[in-house]
């Protein structure tokens, strides 16, 4: 991954540990189909204000995406902004927005890859490691791998590959939209993250879990600010 020309060289040595830590964090995903009832469907997103990041999340109740609550954490950021691993910028307020919840999610859905990254742990495959639940991402820009352009009407899809792997799905949730990247995180199947990212988009181009996650995020920025 090139690095932006604007930006000073990172240190060497926080590369090569954040390196060290993505593998080790990599070898722990597992995909597979969930074994979970699904009931409750938690949305989050992040944003950053300066030096400092806005985390929230949001549960849903499943099938009826009913809003239950919405709880968020604002913190600094403690990383610089190095391509490749901005999962380690996000993930330590994320999860301490998660703690926050009085509603344990049976799934999470985040704004941002799963395992359609470069080395195969976005943001939604590495917080699902370190809370140990079922994760999924749906990302609004590609990070890595080839696709084809979907048909323009709702619920047409295409692989997403990289390096002969078929690492997510290029997804149409609203006529004539631009698609959504979807991939599975953590204890979740491609197949299962597809049918759900449909099932939960509705008028919007985003599924109602990481739409209301991103609403909210506009919304608790008014508090901090």
């Amino acid at each position: 991954m090139a690095w932006p020309s604007h930006l000073p060289p990172p240190d060497p040595q926080l590369v090569k540990t954040l390196t060290e830590q993505q593998e080790n964090l990599r070898r722990q995903v597992l995909l597979q189909k969930p074994d979970f009832e699904l009931k409750l469907l938690a949305g989050c997103d992040s944003s950053f204000i300066g030096e400092n990041i806005l985390s929230v999340f949001v549960v849903l109740t499943y099938p009826e995406l009913e809003l239950v609550e919405s709880v968020w954490h604002y913190g600094p950021v403690e990383l610089p902004y190095i391509p490749g691993f901005l999962a380690f910028r996000e993930a330590p307020n994320l999860v301490q927005a998660y703690a926050k919840l009085e509603h344990t999610p049976d799934l999470i859905m985040v704004d941002g890859h799963g395992i359609a990254h470069p080395r195969r742990l976005g943001i939604a495959s590495q917080l699902g490691v370190l809370l140990n639940k079922p994760t999924m991402g749906v990302a609004k820009k590609v990070l890595t791998g080839k696709f084809e352009e979907p048909a323009p009407a709702k619920g047409s899809l295409t692989p997403l590959t990289h390096r002969g792997e078929h690492i997510g799905n290029v997804i149409r949730t609203k006529d004539k939209v631009k698609p959504v990247f979807v991939s599975p995180g953590h204890l979740m199947d491609l197949d299962t993250a597809t049918r759900i990212a449909l099932e939960t988009s509705l008028k919007h181009k985003l599924p109602e879990p990481t739409r209301l996650a991103d609403h909210y995020a506009e919304v608790y920025k008014a508090e901090v600010r």
